[in-house]
Order: C-alpha cells, then structure tokens, then sequence
C-alpha cells in the first residue's frame, strides 16, 4: 500500500531556469567555501572578485527574468512556494547590486588581516539567497525560512571581526533581540492560519475573499498581524524595535554595515510589502494605522536622536531608522489601494526608494571604512575633520552622498522622498507627509555637521596619510554615478518600479 502512495506521488514542477539568480547565487557560495578550503590562499581580490562577479550574474540574470515576465505576465513557482513576478526580480536586482558593491569594499577592510578569506563573502551570497526569497516568497513558511537565513548570515557577518570585542557585542545584540523578533514573526504565521486555513498567499486571499464577513475581524488574525508586524518591524529597524540598530551598526564591521542597512533593510521591507499588501489587503484597514504610527515614530525618534551623536556610525545608524521611516510613509500609502486593481504610487515609491537608500548607503559607509581603517578603527566625527584637504575626492563623494541623504535635487536621494511624500498626498495622507518632510529638515543637520568637519576642519597630523584602495574607491566612483545619474534622469527607473504592482496573485 505504501508502495503504491509513493508510485503515485508527483513533485512541483520546478522551473530551473527561473531559478537561475538564487542558483547563480547558491553555486558561488558553495564554490567560495568548498575551493577555498581545498585550494592555498588565493591572490589578494580574488575572493571578493568572485562574491561580485557571482552577484554581478545574478542580476543579469534576473534582468533576462524580468523581461520574460513583461511577455508572458506574472506566475508562482515550486508548487506555488514562490512568486514569478517583476516586484521579486526588481528586488533581486537591487540585493545582487549591494552584494557587487559591499564585495569590493570588503576587499580593501579584510586585507592583510587574519580575516581575509572566503567566509565572510560566502556569508554575503547566503544572505542575498535569504533576502531574495523573502522577496519572492509566495507561502509565509518559505517566507520564513528565507528570514532565518538572511538572518543566521548577518548574526555571523556582525561578529566577524574576531580582533574587536565591540563586533563581537553587536553580534550577540543582533543575534538574541533577533531570535525573538523571528519567534514573534513565527508565532503570527501560526495564528494566520488558524483564521485562514493556509500559510501560501494565493490560498490565504482566496479564502478572505469568500469569507462570510470581513466586517467583523477574526480575532485570530488581527492577534497574527500584529505578531507579524512587530517581527518585521524589528528587521527594518523601525521605532519602537530599533533600539539594536545603533548599536549593531556600530560595532559590526562597516562593510558589514553597509550590507545590513541597504540589502538586509530591502528585502524586510520587500517582506513586509508581500505580507501586508499583498497577502493580507482585506485587513488593510487594520493594519494601516499601525504603520502609519510606527513610521511617524521612526521619522521623529530618528532624525531627532541623529542630532545628538557624535559617531559618524551611530548618525548614520539612526539616520536609516529615518529612512525607515520615510519607506513607511510609502507602505502606508499602498495600504489604501491594497487589494484593488489599480494599486496606486505606494508600492512603486517604496521599492524606489529600496534600491536608491542601497546604493547611497553602501557608499556612505565605503567612505566610513576608508576613513576608520586609516583611524586605527575611529569612527568620531572627529575623524572626518580636514578630510577635504587630505582627500579631496573623497570628501566630495562623501558629500554627494550627504546630500542625496537630505533630499537635495538632483540626486537620487530627492527622488525617493518625492516619491514617497508625493504617494502619501494622492491617498490622501497629509498629517505623515507634512511630518516627513518636516523630520527631513531636521535630519539635514546631521548631514550638514559632518560636511562641515571635513571641509572646515583641521587636519589631525597624524591622520594625513589616507589610502583609498582601487577596489573601495571603483563601488564609491559608481555609487556617486549612479546617485547623480538617477538625480538628473531618473526616468527609466521610476518606469520600472510602476510595473511592480503586476505581481504574481
């Protein structure tokens, strides 16, 4: 009898080439770790030309994707696990780009150290693998399961300077205020499906829409939603769950942290997009105030508490959690047409904004890792005094990035809080918008406080010799190009980000 149960079981038909940018992924991490443990250390960059070729690829591949999905429109995959769509292949695009550039940033700050090795970039193509399929994920426990592993990779990643007891501290911060965020996440899966009868997303929206009466909330539900909520609200860093993130940032290595707050901040928010607009939009009315809270607390607590610090790290760590905030003003505004054909500006501005905060992150932190390694690891403000004499490049792009932060036209930055503040005032949210913008005049101090130091400063002697690696310098050239570019012509890739709303049902 078992024997013919078996003989009649049927796998998921399991598409290999849509696969391709996890596969892609999956194989030069594995390569990474098995090579280099069998093979004598290799010539100096070539760990970290590998992670950027294997991200590199990734993204290419998932460009053929998205133009494969433009023809033949958007479906599931493995059974229905995960999404086929354009929302997936725009995030992918984006986390495969922060891996490339953290990757050579990392060449520069591992170099010469007992830390040079395959680990730590191996430990980069695992987490975008764990990032990409939160953002893809089409059934809440597959969701998960790529949570764990973006998570598992940053809890090491943050830890991995062995020489430094504060990396050692963050590490355990993250790990432990992260085990129970992913406890609360999982036990708000659990009770989901208690009031849906599924964890996958097209079988829990069929099942609310023929639901007998929505009017009266299941009990059951809201209690998961708000589970859900708070554990997704940990990983973006959003006020009250950011009380890691300043710490972490901190201590962690700053190639690491420029890699938790541009690819790990994405795919949470990628994750919070597919749980709440996507599989859960007959509770918007539910759920959208308290996002609309948490991102009024996030614009205030974080740009208010930026002010007062005086480590370019923790500024810029409370920075993001402003940042979080405006993203959520974007999240708020998709909540009103959650569920509606026409999905409107909100989940557009959100993924924009996603992929323009990565890339001026990771170069704001490419500039902090040149400076603090040529510090003996200082990361003060005062650090940064006199840059603009020593480097004067660097302080430029430094600054660019500074500006892009604050919102100034025609850099990228502009064009993401446009794009949120602008789908807030179409549905019709004027209260968050009118705070967002004005938490962005009070966060451009900080900004301002640190171009100051470097072009008005004095130069510390024993600061005046500063590298800048070829490497390190190539991710911070193409990130200053990329910010000023999108500033000017930022066109094609808001046209892009419209079509994300096409996503798989």
């Amino acid at each position: 009898m078992m024997l013919q149960q078996f003989d009649t079981f049927v796998g998921p038909e399991v598409g290999w080439f849509a696969l391709s940018p996890l596969l892609t992924l999956l194989g030069g991490a594995l390569g990474l770790m098995l090579l280099g443990a069998l093979t004598p250390p290799w010539p100096k960059g070539l760990y970290a030309f590998v992670a950027a070729t294997t991200a590199g690829a990734a993204g290419a591949l998932a460009m053929v994707q998205w133009d494969d999905i433009t023809d033949n429109g958007a479906t599931t995959l493995v059974g229905g696990a995960l999404a086929f769509d354009t929302f997936a292949m725009f995030m992918t695009i984006t986390i495969s780009a922060a891996v490339l550039l953290v990757s050579l940033l990392t060449d520069e700050y591992l170099r010469d150290t007992p830390n040079d090795g395959p680990e730590i970039y191996a430990l980069y193509l695992v987490a975008a693998i764990g990032g990409i399929v939160m953002s893809s994920a089409n059934d809440l426990i597959v969701l998960f399961l790529g949570l764990e592993t973006l998570s598992l990779a940053l809890y090491v990643l943050a830890a991995s300077n062995r020489r430094s007891s504060e990396s050692a501290e963050s590490g355990i911060k993250y790990f432990v205020l992260g085990g129970f965020s992913s406890a609360f996440f999982l036990y708000g899966i659990a009770l989901v499906y208690g009031a849906t009868g599924s964890t996958n997303i097209t079988e829990m929206v069929t099942a609310l829409q023929s639901a007998a009466d929505l009017s009266t909330p299941d009990t059951l539900a809201l209690a998961g939603i708000a589970m859900l909520l708070v554990g997704l609200g940990f990983k973006v860093a959003a006020v009250p769950f950011h009380l890691w993130a300043p710490d972490v940032y901190q201590g962690a290595p700053s190639p690491v942290t420029a890699f938790m707050a541009s690819a790990g901040k994405a795919a949470a928010f990628a994750a919070m997009l597919r749980v709440f607009v996507i599989a859960l939009p007959f509770y918007r009315d539910d759920w959208r105030p308290a996002i609309w809270a948490l991102a009024l607390l996030s614009l205030v607590v974080g740009s208010f508490l930026a002010v007062v610090q005086t480590n370019v790290k923790r500024m810029l760590a409370y920075s993001s959690i402003s940042h979080a905030g405006f993203i959520l003003v974007g999240v708020e505004a998709a909540a009103h047409r959650a569920g509606e054909a026409d999905a409107g500006p909100g989940m557009p501005s959100v993924v924009l904004y996603l992929v323009l905060y990565a890339v001026l992150v990771i170069g704001s932190f490419g500039v902090v890792t040149i400076v603090s390694r040529s510090s003996r690891g200082d990361t003060t403000l005062s650090a940064f005094d006199g840059l603009a004499k020593r480097r004067p490049a660097l302080a430029l792009a430094f600054t660019v990035f500074l500006l892009a932060q604050a919102g100034v036209p025609f850099t990228s930055g502009f064009i993401a809080k446009f794009g949120v503040i602008q789908a807030a005032v179409e549905v019709d949210s004027y209260a968050i918008a009118v705070i967002a913008m004005v938490t962005a005049v009070v966060a451009a101090f900080i900004y301002l406080r640190i171009m100051v130091s470097m072009w008005l400063g004095d130069v510390d002697d024993d600061g005046a010799e500063l590298a800048v690696p070829f490497s390190a310098g190539l991710a911070i050239t193409a990130a200053v190009a990329f910010t000023l570019f999108v500033g000017v012509v930022p066109g094609w890739l808001i046209d892009a980000a419209d079509t994300v709303t096409a996503y798989a049902r």
